[in-house]
């Protein structure tokens, strides 16, 4: 049995942000987290929350994604934050990411927020995603 399509888009995701080395330059060390280890310090990147829904058409079934990345980097102003933020949108807009038990149609960038955490020391970035998958036959 296939994961599901959410479960295979958070995995490749993952996957592709772990393994880039410049991305791994700016947070320090391979630091992304699908649930962040309770005494992580940032930088790092966490899988933040997720959303689908069938927007299957007549022929074609089909998945939307909404999909949030949250980078929590230190005080100091946005840069530390904004930078590793551009990194991530590079390596996932428009990427052609390999899916267990589906095909990723598309994966486009929606938008960056970021801001200071309720936490005055730390930043934090918001990067969201929009990504469509189909079954594999």
């Amino acid at each position: 049995m296939t994961a599901s399509a959410a479960l295979s888009l958070r995995a490749a995701v993952f996957a592709r942000l772990s393994s880039d080395a410049a991305l791994s330059g700016l947070l320090g060390g391979a630091k992304i987290h699908d649930e962040p280890p309770r005494a992580a310090l940032p930088p790092y990147v966490a899988l933040g929350p997720m959303t689908a829904r069938d927007v299957s058409g007549d022929l074609v079934p089909a998945v939307e994604h909404e999909l949030a990345l949250e980078l929590w980097s230190r005080e100091g102003g946005l840069a530390e934050a904004l930078k590793a933020a551009d990194r991530v949108v590079r390596l996932l807009d428009g990427a052609e990411l390999a899916l267990d038990g589906h095909r990723l149609a598309s994966l486009a960038w929606r938008f960056t927020a970021a801001d200071r955490a309720t936490n005055a020391d730390f930043r934090r970035a918001e990067i969201a995603f929009r990504a469509v998958t189909e079954p594999l036959d």
